[in-house]
């Protein structure tokens, strides 16, 4: 079986408004998309993987990313394009004929570990289209755009999605000529899947695995890196290429 990764890490991060890209800002000592890319490094089920990025990011990530940090598995670094669905299908594009299984992810979620990686993966072999997700915690109502409410949802078979999203490669590849085809634009790439009939199943995901899209998610993350590193018994330091792992609920 042959895993591999697309991160997509194109986008412009126009809600953070913080003069720098969001994916290149420090996290601790190390940029968001570095501590992503460590577990997919780390990973023993990827084979490789295809990182797509803002076309004038290219050498930038490259420099200070790929080689600064000495990744092995990344074999592509693509151009994005102008929405998230065109970057990931360039990123997919880059994939090997024998691809088997992809997996997508966001490089602004940088809590993702090995273990959910891998459950995405070993899910996907069977199942062929899973996602990552927990519950919704609060009460969700449907607002209509002059502020009234429609209607309360039902907090009990609603679910918020996250990456890693884990898909045999050939149904992704259809579902994403078939969203080209029509015209088609959606926020996930499981939802270009299941316009095809095919079935996404949830995996159980982690409350920690945020994406940061807001100064306060990298508030957020700096906390939670701060409690996952005074929990850790103390060790000698990982070398460049150990992935940073995590608690979750992928096991």
């Amino acid at each position: 079986m042959n895993a591999d990764a697309v991160i997509a890490s194109a986008g412009a991060g126009r809600r953070f408004m913080e003069g720098r890209k969001k994916q290149f800002l420090l996290l601790g000592e190390k940029p968001i998309l570095a501590r992503a890319l460590d577990s997919f490094e780390a990973s023993p089920l990827i084979r490789s993987i295809h990182l797509v990025v803002a076309p004038e990011d290219m050498d930038y990530c490259l420099k200070e990313i790929v080689e600064k940090y000495g990744y092995r598995k990344i074999v592509a670094i693509r151009p994005g394009g102008k929405q998230r669905q065109d970057s990931v299908r360039h990123g997919i594009d880059s994939l090997a004929a024998d691809s088997d299984i992809v997996v997508i992810h966001d490089g602004v979620r940088p809590f993702v570990t090995p273990t959910m990686i891998e459950a995405s993966i070993r899910s996907a072999v069977t199942l062929g289209a899973v996602v990552l997700a927990v519950p919704v915690k609060e009460t969700v109502k449907m607002v209509d755009p002059d502020g009234t409410v429609l209607k309360t949802l039902d907090r009990e078979t609603l679910w918020q999605i996250q990456t890693p999203q884990a898909f045999q490669t050939s149904i992704l590849r259809e579902a994403f000529r078939k969203a080209a085809g029509d015209g088609f634009v959606a926020t996930d790439d499981a939802s270009l899947v299941e316009r095809l009939g095919v079935a996404v199943h949830v995996l159980p995901g982690s409350y920690r695995n945020i994406k940061i899209t807001t100064p306060e998610d990298l508030t957020l993350a700096n906390l939670l890196l701060t409690a996952e590193t005074s929990s850790r018994p103390e060790q000698a330091l990982p070398t460049k290429h150990q992935g940073t792992q995590g608690t979750d609920r992928c096991e």
